[in-house]
């Protein structure tokens, strides 16, 4: 009897030491977060990253979203060590991987979101593999290469529920924001003209692919930074910066600056999905009379104009014009002989019934024309601004990521950015069109080049020159997957 009274006891005591310990556990766990000391932050309130590309924009990226506070670079992932080295460096707590594909399906138990920072053809892919996996995204801009690929997108952050951003930061500015406050106390009047230009491209473009085959430096996956395009030859001077002038794998000067530049405009109108478009381009001769032929390439320069249906914030139609390749407009009339056209190399116009107002890249530095209408500006505050402008942009999205799906506003979410960005493809649609040749029709005829298209956007094609619809969606290499939801 005394024998079974001593094992109850021990059990006893056992059962008392199990449940006391599962309190102070739990208590630990739930500890208020006052009173782990201000400045602390709990893991719960942390945001756990895996980086696609990180070396150029993809290390700013990634330096960024670390100055947060708020975020742990727990993945790194680049084809090139050569590009990657300074951020494996800077956080040598994540773990390296060169294949994506393999990091995700390895890894991804293991982290919350994924940013993306690669060359344009394979933005896409990589940010709908994350997000069917369940992880918030930010991709860089533009957001994708075709646009298919960003319709795709677009649809998928809504049926995936994540949070997505696109890396156009100066939406973040406050110079979108005030122009907004502007135009809705009626500064301008009713806008129906936009004016944006660059001096972009400041890579090669108009030129012939070159014949001459490179060696693969032994740092870089050749084939993985090909990806979804086409299988070809490693050439020198591609990698890691001059890609964007070729239609394989950049989007050319809109592609870059493009996000920038109108992104005000589809703020302060609210614009959505264009409904025609048409453009001239430079031409390249390579002797007397004789135009070069280089449709792998983007032109030196070009003119584009996007004709928009009228929103809540216009009267009637708005028209887009596009100018790149230090293709300026004509300067406002308002705008004195000496003073500064946008920043001077970039720069957005409005034109409006009753004035006009521009910025420079970025939003920022926003003005009324002329330039003495700022000094008596009296508008109230009505959009709330981004803490940090730009650099608030990053801090913004992982925030939000940490609050979920739909509980915090964004500057650029895929809603938002996908129009826009669909804008800018079907302007780099009239663009690969006005290149089309048509030699059964005769010596250098290029339909396409006097064509307005028309765009039928419910099922994404245009309706009058079906020869440019192949650049909707293109095929992708081998062994690829194409996207779908």
């Amino acid at each position: 009897m005394k024998e079974k009274e001593e094992v109850d006891k021990i059990t006893n005591n056992r059962r008392d030491f199990i449940k006391t310990t599962a309190i102070a556990a739990a208590a630990f766990m739930i500890v208020p977060r006052h009173v782990l000391g201000r400045g602390f932050v709990a893991p719960s309130d942390r945001l756990s990253i895996a980086s696609i590309g990180v070396g150029g924009k993809g290390k700013s990226d990634v330096a960024m979203f670390a100055k947060s506070g708020k975020a742990d670079i727990s993945f790194l992932c680049d084809v090139d060590t050569r590009r990657a080295a300074e951020s494996v460096k800077a956080f040598p707590k994540a773990k390296f991987y060169k294949d994506w594909r393999e990091m995700l399906d390895k890894e991804h138990k293991n982290f919350d979101a994924v940013s993306v920072s690669t060359p344009d053809h394979n933005h896409a892919i990589q940010a709908l593999a994350a997000m069917q996996l369940g992880k918030h995204v930010y991709v860089q801009k533009p957001m994708a290469h075709d646009i298919y690929e960003a319709r795709i997108l677009t649809q998928a952050a809504k049926k995936y529920k994540v949070v997505t951003q696109m890396g156009n930061q100066g939406s973040s500015n406050d110079g979108t924001r005030i122009m907004k406050e502007w135009y809705e106390a009626g500064l301008i009047g009713d806008v129906h003209t936009i004016h944006a230009w660059t001096d972009r491209p400041v890579w090669p473009q108009g030129i012939p692919w070159s014949a001459n085959k490179a060696e693969i430096p032994k740092e870089l996956d050749w084939d993985l930074w090909l990806g979804t395009a086409p299988k070809k030859d490693y050439v020198n001077k591609l990698v890691p910066f001059n890609w964007r002038g070729w239609w394989d794998y950049g989007t050319g000067a809109l592609g870059d600056m493009g996000c920038h530049l109108l992104e005000a405009p589809f703020s302060v109108l609210n614009l959505k999905y264009a409904k025609d478009v048409q453009c001239s381009v430079g031409s390249v001769y390579v002797d007397e009379f004789k135009r070069g032929y280089f449709p792998e390439s983007c032109p030196p320069s070009s003119h584009v104009t996007l004709t928009f249906p009228k929103t809540e914030k216009t009267i009637g139609d708005i028209t887009v014009h596009w100018m790149d390749g230090g293709i300026q407009p004509e300067r406002p009339s308002e705008l004195g002989p000496n003073e500064i056209f946008g920043d001077g190399g970039n720069g957005t116009l409005f034109t409006g019934t009753k004035g006009k107002m521009m910025c420079d890249t970025y939003g920022l530095n926003p003005r009324l024309l002329p330039l003495t209408k700022n000094e008596n500006i009296n508008v109230a505050q009505k959009y709330a601004r981004v803490k940090d402008g730009s650099d608030g942009h990053y801090k913004q999205w992982i925030e939000a990521s940490i609050e979920g799906y739909g509980k915090k506003e964004l500057s650029s979410p895929f809603d938002i950015a996908g129009p826009l960005t669909e804008a800018l493809l079907m302007a780099n649609l009239a663009i690969r069109g006005y290149d089309i040749k048509k030699e059964e029709l005769g010596e250098d005829v290029y339909p396409g080049g006097s064509a307005k298209l028309l765009w039928d956007n419910t099922n994404m094609r245009i309706t009058n020159f079906d020869d440019v619809n192949q650049f909707i969606k293109r095929e992708y290499r081998q062994g690829w997957k194409a996207l779908t939801l």
